[in-house]
This record gives C-alpha cells, structure tokens and sequence, in this order.
C-alpha cells in the first residue's frame, strides 16, 4: 500500500477488476484465458504504447514525456491520474465502426474506457491530457470542436483555480495491434489521463480491503517472515489515509469556492 504496487505488474487489485470488465464489455470477451489476454494486451497496447509514442515516433504536436510531471501534477502527493483509452474494439467489429475525433474523445469518458473503477463527472479535474494517434494533417485536426463538446456537456468539471486544464497531444503513427490479439488496429485513437479527485474513491476502497484482511491478519505472516516489521503496516495505512484526505480536501475547497459564486 506504501507504494501503491500490486504484484500484476503495478496495477492494483482494484485497477485489475476495471480492466476487466473494460475487456468484457467492449470486447464480450466470455472466456477466461482470451479476457485476461485482452485485459494484458489492451493495458500494454492502448496506454502505455501511447503514452510512450514520443519517444518512438517524431511528430510536431507530439506531448514530451517531461511535459506530465509538468502539466498534470499540481502537487507532489496528487500525482495519480485516471487512464482512459478508446476505441477498444474486437476485430469483427472493427471494419463496421467509423468514429471521428469527437467520439473516441467522448468515448473515453465513459467508465467502460477507464483503468479504474470510478466515474469522473462525480469528481473534480485539476489537468486533463488527452493522447491522440492518426494520420492527419494539422489544419484538418478538429481537436477543438472535441473539447468544446466536453465542456458545453459539463461532461468533466474542473476545479476553480484551473478552469481549462487540457493539455492535447498528436501522434500521426496509428496505432497498430499485434495480430489474432482480439483488438483491432484503428486509424484513430486516443489516450486520456486525468487528474481527477475520483481516485479518492480507488484509495477509499483500498484502504477498506486492507483493514478487513489486516483485521484477520491475513497473509501478513509472509510480510513478516520476508523482513517488514508492524510497524511498517501501521506507517502505509495512516500515508493512504492522507492522501486519500488530499484529494477529498482538494474537491471540498473547490465546491466551497463554487458556492461562494452563487
């Protein structure tokens, strides 16, 4: 918990449960082995390949990845954003989908596209950025008329003191998936990662797993024999209760500031 580090590659439990009913539900994925498959392959493939594109492929619009730390980080502590990737499509569906810009960008903010189980219209954005990969050329780009969807839907709400937190990026390599993976290559995608007070939630349930097992001292038995000390159990609940407190106070400050405007 100290390090938010599950042994699945880094992805928590609770990040593991949303990967997987993104993987059934857009995907209908029915079998265990093809979905825990998909859920590897769509992780890897649809988020970190974007996230990564920079570094790989040259474009003039392309986000450096110094530039995360940068636009999305207000705060040391408030550094976990929610992923979101779109359009994850089986590969019979693939040919018969024509999404623009604007629906994979709308796409992404339905839970189904989220690494984490939560909904970001109940919570408050303090940086959003969003990822894309196609070919186009720049003038064509019709990246404005995405946004002002977003926000003429109140569909993200950001908090008071960083009312137009986009930051977009522009890969012109399409994205591309390994063969007989389940997904299908697309000439449009995109990537979003928020930095929304939703995660609190992902923290809250966290923490709620974690005093039902250490209540019943479960599995700590191993911890110890490995070398950790109570101590150390003690020290990683109180960091995840306060940081689960920074968000809430980040979202009940911004709130308040709304209602001193009315």
């Amino acid at each position: 918990m100290k390090y938010i580090r599950a042994p699945s590659g880094g992805i928590s439990p609770d990040e593991d449960s949303a990967l997987c009913v993104a993987a059934a539900e857009n995907l209908q994925a029915s079998a265990i082995r093809p979905l825990v498959l998909s859920v590897e392959r769509f992780f890897s493939i649809k988020v970190v390949s974007s996230i990564t594109s920079s570094i790989r492929f040259s474009g003039e619009l392309n986000v450096d990845l110094s530039e995360f730390s940068t636009n999305l980080v207000p705060f040391p502590r408030i550094h976990f954003p929610v992923v979101a990737a779109s359009p994850l499509l089986p590969e019979e569906k693939a040919h018969r989908e024509a999404l623009t810009v604007k629906d994979i960008t709308l796409m992404c903010l339905e839970p189904s596209s989220h690494m984490v189980k939560c909904n970001l219209s109940t919570g408050r954005n303090m940086a959003v950025c969003l990822l894309y990969r196609y070919c186009l050329r720049i003038h064509s780009f019709r990246r404005n008329e995405a946004i002002e969807t977003i926000k003429l839907r109140r569909s993200l709400e950001f908090v008071s003191w960083c009312p137009t937190g986009f930051k977009v990026g522009i890969n012109p390599k399409p994205l591309s998936c390994v063969p007989e993976s389940g997904l299908a290559s697309v000439p449009r995608a995109v990537c979003m990662l928020a930095n929304n007070t939703v995660i609190a939630e992902a923290w809250a349930r966290l923490n709620r797993k974690f005093d039902l097992m250490y209540a019943k001292r479960a599995f700590v038995h191993w911890y110890l024999g490995e070398g950790m000390e109570e101590g150390e159990f003690y020290e990683a609940r109180e960091d995840m209760a306060a940081l689960e407190k920074d968000y809430d106070e980040i979202a009940n400050e911004s709130n308040a500031d709304d209602d001193d405007e009315y």
